[in-house]
């Protein structure tokens, strides 16, 4: 008898236990989906000097490339830098730069931790490794540089990936405008979540889920032919922004700091697929790996202006073929 009431008694207690489980687990899941964890996140980067600026621009005023040396100062380069190459392995063994090791992209933080040495970070062009150096300095290794025009800049045997995708088909495309910058909108911020109330621990998370999730690009063809697919920003000066001309629509969004709140002019909108574009796709890679960690679905547009529109008179510098052509530095197998 008694152990029949005892049953019956546990039959009852089932879906009061289960509601209350069932309650705490949506209070937990409401508690880290608030834009409490955004604006953690963003105090914490604010306060340790990790605003995009401190990220395209070191505390030592090291931009985040830096280009291939003169010949006479190549034993001093070499020297000075931990030089990861994040290309495919088979190329990596054709040609590389002499002390480089190769290293998978999912793998660029651990190698990272593994020296004291500043990381140079190589890659085909160099848009990847601007990717990866963004997410290292956000990461804590904010010496890290990725080496401009990636393999391209080093060699003439190595510039096949910029020789073989300049181009101009902005040129005269009916959405190639020269108007003036739309006025900028006021979004709301980004909704990310978080089971970390500490702001150290929830950029190391968003870091490590940005490496794993690779380099997120779109090209020029799939922008310029269906620009109401996109959030466009053109990371152009003033001058330049009408100078080169621009994809119809494409805002003009600078510096997207926390200081100036200009961040807040991008959509966060999960389905606003936000699209950076640049002169040469390197800095619009560095922008969209730190979009990416603050919680933007956000895409660098490859290649930037130099695939899309190569021949533009505008160019001064940052043109492929123009002021910048590959070095003959030497290559190792």
């Amino acid at each position: 008898m008694k152990k029949t009431a005892l049953y019956l008694i546990g039959l009852l207690l089932i879906p009061s236990l289960l509601f209350i489980s069932c309650d705490r687990g949506d209070d937990i899941l409401d508690d880290n989906n608030t834009e409490a964890t955004f604006t953690i996140l963003k105090d914490h980067m604010l306060s340790s000097s990790l605003d995009i600026t401190d990220i395209l621009t070191n505390a030592d005023g090291e931009k985040f490339v830096v280009g291939p040396p003169a010949e006479a100062d190549l034993t001093a380069f070499l020297a000075k830098y931990h030089i990861i190459d994040i290309r495919k392995d088979t190329d990596y063994a054709a040609n590389h730069i002499e002390g480089a090791i190769n290293v998978a992209f999912g793998d660029i933080l651990t190698e990272a931790a593994s020296t004291t040495k500043p990381v140079l970070v190589v890659c085909y062009t160099g848009q990847t490794a601007c990717y990866a150096t963004s997410l290292m300095r956000l990461y804590g290794h904010s010496k890290t540089r990725a080496l401009k025009w990636g393999m391209s800049g080093w060699n003439p045997t190595t510039a096949g990936p910029w020789n073989n995708n300049i181009g101009n088909e902005a040129d005269g495309h009916s959405n190639w405008a020269y108007a003036n910058a739309p006025t900028n909108e006021v979004f709301s911020e980004p909704v990310i979540s978080s089971f970390s109330t500490d702001g150290s621990e929830i950029l190391k998370d968003r870091v490590e889920q940005v490496v794993a999730a690779g380099f997120k690009t779109v090209t020029g063809t799939e922008v310029l032919n269906s620009p109401s697919n996109y959030f466009v920003n053109n990371y152009f000066s003033e001058t330049d922004y009408s100078g080169f001309g621009h994809i119809n629509s494409a805002y003009r969004i600078l510096p997207l700091t926390f200081t100036d709140n200009s961040y807040l002019g991008l959509n966060p909108d999960s389905n606003a697929k936000v699209v950076s574009y640049c002169y040469t796709g390197q800095t619009s890679a560095v922008l969209t790996a730190y979009l990416r960690v603050l919680g933007y679905d956000a895409y660098s547009l490859t290649f930037g202006m130099n695939g899309m529109f190569n021949s533009n008179q505008a160019f001064t510098t940052n043109q492929w073929g123009g002021d910048s052509n590959p070095k003959n530095l030497p290559v190792v197998n």
